[in-house]
C-alpha cells in the first residue's frame, strides 16, 4: 500500500488594495459583471472576467432558468465566451465575484465542480495553467496559480483513450 497526499498552495490578500493594478483590475471587473447576471431565482450574481493571453478582457456571468437547475454558471459563460471569440487562445487569468441578496458577499468562493471541470479541460487544451483571482464585494482574496489545482485526480481525455 503506498499513501499519497495532494497539496496546493495560495494566496491570500486582506483587500483589493493588496493587490497588483492588473488583479485589482480585473477583480473590479468582475464584480461589475455581477450586475448583469440573470439570477431571479437564488438571487446569487456571479461575475467572471478573463485576461486573454492577447490582452483582450472576456466577460460572463451566470444565467439561471425557470427549469431550474438548468443554469449555466458565470465562469462556463465565460468560457464558452472565450473560446469562440478567440478559439485556441489561452487564458491568463479569471476573476470570480459574486452578490448574493440572501447574505454578505465578504469572502472567496470558489467554482462549482461542474465548472472546475471546464476550467481544468480548458487549461489542458490550451496548455497554459488559469491564474484565479477570487473575491467577493469586501474582505479576503484568494489567487490560486492554476485552476486545475482546484480538481485533484480529475477527469481527463487521457481516460478516454
Amino acid at each position: 500500500m503506498t499513501k499519497n497526499e495532494y497539496r496546493f498552495s495560495y494566496e491570500v490578500y486582506d483587500s483589493i488594495d493588496e493587490l497588483s493594478g492588473d488583479d485589482a483590475l480585473l477583480l473590479k471587473e468582475a464584480q461589475k459583471a455581477t450586475q448583469n447576471a440573470y439570477a431571479p431565482y437564488s438571487q446569487f450574481r456571479v461575475g467572471a472576467v478573463a485576461r486573454m493571453a492577447n490582452g483582450q478582457l472576456v466577460t460572463g456571468f451566470n444565467q439561471e432558468n425557470a427549469s431550474f437547475p438548468v443554469g449555466i454558471c458565470a465562469e462556463r459563460v465565460l468560457l464558452s465566451a472565450a473560446a469562440s471569440l478567440f478559439p485556441n487562445q489561452p487564458i491568463q487569468s479569471i476573476a470570480i465575484s459574486y452578490q448574493s441578496n440572501n447574505g454578505g458577499s465578504d469572502h472567496p468562493i470558489t467554482p462549482c465542480g461542474i465548472c472546475r471541470q471546464s476550467l481544468q479541460e480548458y487549461e489542458m487544451r490550451t496548455g497554459q495553467s488559469i491564474r484565479l483571482i477570487l473575491g467577493g464585494m469586501e474582505g479576503k482574496i484568494y489567487v490560486i496559480g492554476s485552476a486545475g489545482s482546484l480538481l485533484p485526480l480529475g477527469f481527463t481525455s487521457d481516460e478516454l483513450k
